[in-house]
């Protein structure tokens, strides 16, 4: 059985920039005071900022699920169901990281499995952890491998931090409206999960959906991006954790309408697309602090 693989991480400014492309920085505005400075600095591309969703793309073991033993799917039906990430150091915008992921969990769902996966990233030279993600991956058609009477169910962990968040019943703090572009999946993809899903119309269909889906870590990024923005004033750097659970699908072109909620020092959130009037995406952000602005 599968339990922990180490890999190592290379990325550069580049590599942020797209990453902020891809989730929609600048889309509306080239000139956004509060995002340029995620693919573009005066002093040099080596003084961008970085978006800290971008440590969610140290979760991708896409290519480590297929190599478990004994663990049988179709790649093509696997759908992330939950992340959560905590920030423990902003990101540089190049680095090379050392990543310690294992499987912490396994639950059979009888038609499904579900893999819990924790990934520790710790810069290689100094050994500093800056971050950790926490997934849950569901492996449709790959349950069914336990006693019927009693399924089999493991954690590592006895709570998980992904708690499905109540949605206050009150009006937003702030709403944040924004259009993803028909192509959003095929420039996030660049990002590295090329998951065919994304972006071939005959695997879409296998899948059960009309059109390939945009990722659900886009989605992620667009409402992480939009409370920095609305809730934080720009400054990325208050994010202190980052949870999420991925209700529906988005198609590439529609429309992300993210509300926000303050309560102390978290930000409930969700996500709706507004062409089909649907919870896409809810979840909770806890900050270091309230901006002063605010």
């Amino acid at each position: 059985m599968f339990l922990s693989v180490q890999t190592t991480y290379t990325y550069t400014e580049r590599d942020v920039a797209l990453y902020a492309l891809g989730v929609g920085a600048c889309s509306r505005d080239a000139v956004d005071d509060k995002e340029l400075k995620y693919v573009y600095h005066q002093d040099g591309q080596q003084a961008i900022q970085v978006l800290p969703t971008f440590s969610v793309l140290f979760s991708d073991l896409q290519s480590q699920l297929l190599e478990i033993p004994g663990l049988e799917f179709d790649p093509r039906l696997l759908l992330h169901g939950q992340h959560y990430v905590e920030i423990y150091k902003p990101l540089p915008s190049n680095g090379c990281l050392l990543n310690k992921a294992a499987v912490v969990g396994l639950h059979d769902k009888g038609k499904a499995a579900i893999l819990d996966i924790e990934v520790l990233s710790y810069e290689k030279e100094s050994g500093v952890l800056m971050c950790m993600n926490r997934l849950a991956i569901y492996l449709r058609g790959a349950g069914g491998f336990s006693n019927s009477s009693q399924l089999y169910s493991h954690s590592k962990y006895p709570s998980n931090p992904i708690l499905v968040h109540k949605i206050p019943k009150t009006q937003p703090f702030a709403i944040c409206e924004e259009s993803t572009h028909p192509s959003q999946a095929l420039l996030y993809r660049l990002s590295g999960d090329y998951n065919p899903l994304h972006s071939d119309p005959t695997v879409a269909k296998i899948a059960g959906f009309s059109l390939p889906i945009l990722h659900g870590l886009c989605t992620l990024g667009f409402a992480v991006r939009a409370i920095i923005k609305t809730i934080c004033r720009g400054d990325q750097n208050l994010i202190k954790n980052i949870s999420g659970r991925f209700l529906l699908h988005v198609y590439p072109g529609e429309t992300l309408v993210t509300e926000m909620w303050v309560e102390g020092p978290r930000v409930i959130y969700q996500v709706k697309v507004k062409e089909r009037a649907r919870a896409v995406l809810s979840g909770a952000i806890t900050l270091h602090r309230f901006s002063s602005s605010l």
